[in-house]
């Protein structure tokens, strides 16, 4: 991993070039310019390598959020901001680089359980907010970067605060978030790349298989937790479990979409609502959810 030190801008002949020129100009106009000296200034000394990024790290990217990129502003979390670093790890590998589709297909993976540490309830998130990272491009892996961060980022808009809540829960609700956060990460990390199911039936069975597993292990864990709504949710969660096995034993297509029906409509996160109101965690549906299930 390559050394992370914090970026220097040489900004000192830019800021005395801003205060020679307030002798060329009114005192309203000094004043604006004093003000745009003042914040270019904070800005620069604000801007970091993203090598040098660490956990609970408040950042502005500069320029767009995607594709390469070598500085942020980091920020102090309390003030507007797009990202925050929320987990990170270094990838294992030889001098020559993996590529960068197999280094992002395990920052995908890695980062799902670095979040879900950082901040356990994603309903709780700012609207807007989705999961990124930072990996090694192929340059900078040959000086031996392995460093890959874990963001939480918006696209559009700010928000403001850190998302680190990890230690603001009981062992009840963590034990929730951390079951029914692996089923819906199993479902979308197991998705078939293709909508036909006949021409992938045996991908579609895989994900169903997964999906039953993650289940299985939800359900088990919902057995240690009191509450009758929790007790209710066990229940159906239990009877999706079995819908999922069934679609993934089907024997054909037909067999297939009967079972996966019922299985996907047992998961609809609104099923989860008075659970979750019961435990005393979020219970607003995320947007995107709730698009998926309405359709």
């Amino acid at each position: 991993m390559m050394s992370r030190a914090p970026y220097r801008s040489p900004r000192g002949p830019a800021a005395v070039a801003a205060l020679l020129a307030l002798a060329a100009v009114g005192c309203s106009e000094a004043s604006e310019v004093v003000d745009d000296a003042k914040d270019g200034a904070r800005k620069a000394a604000r801007q970091r390598s993203v090598f040098s990024l660490d956990v609970g790290d408040c950042y502005n990217p500069n320029g767009k959020a995607e594709g390469e990129a070598y500085l942020v502003e980091v920020v102090p979390c309390e003030e507007a901001h797009q990202g925050e670093v929320v987990g990170e790890f270094a990838v294992e590998g030889g001098p020559k680089h993996p590529g960068d589709e197999k280094i992002v297909g395990i920052a995908d993976e890695r980062c799902a359980a670095e979040a879900q540490r950082y901040a356990p309830d994603t309903w709780a998130l700012p609207a807007g907010v989705g999961l990124s990272h930072y990996t090694p491009t192929r340059e900078s892996w040959a000086t031996g970067d392995r460093a890959v961060s874990c963001t939480y980022t918006v696209e559009k808009g700010t928000f403001k605060g850190s998302l680190n809540t990890a230690k603001s829960f009981e062992p009840d609700q963590l034990t929730f978030l951390k079951g029914s956060n692996a089923v819906y990460e199993t479902l979308w990390a197991h998705q078939p790349v293709t909508d036909d199911v006949e021409a992938a039936l045996k991908d579609y069975r895989a994900q169903a298989e997964a999906v039953a597993a993650a289940l299985g292990t939800h359900v088990e864990g919902l057995g240690g937790i009191d509450g009758s709504e929790v007790g209710k949710l066990r229940a159906t969660l239990t009877q999706a479990a079995g819908q999922w096995e069934k679609a993934a034993n089907a024997p054909d297509a037909d067999a297939f979409y009967l079972a996966y029906d019922q299985a996907f409509t047992l998961i609809d996160p609104g099923k989860t609502v008075a659970a979750r109101k019961e435990l005393g965690l979020a219970t607003t549906i995320p947007a995107e959810d709730a698009e998926v299930w309405a359709s």
